[in-house]
């Protein structure tokens, strides 16, 4: 949901597609749900992901001088 918060803060989304993006992941109880959002919502996440950069962020490969990580 950050995330959508995020694109309706840059506009990159309306109010009316945040709120009804946000019901939708909201109501869903499984990730196979959220894919069946209707074809103008996804296409206007994935506008807003294209515009923020978040495929190439996804792909970027992870930096390995994290310093003094500890993860566990």
């Amino acid at each position: 949901m950050k995330t959508i918060d995020e694109m309706l803060n840059l506009d990159l989304l309306t109010p009316d597609q945040h709120l009804q993006i946000s019901a939708w992941i909201a109501r869903s109880s499984s990730p196979e749900e959220i894919l069946q959002m209707p074809a103008p919502l996804w296409q206007a996440v994935e506008r807003a992901s294209q515009t923020m950069g978040i495929h190439e962020d996804l792909m970027r490969p992870p930096s390995l001088d994290a310093g003094d990580l500890v993860l566990g």
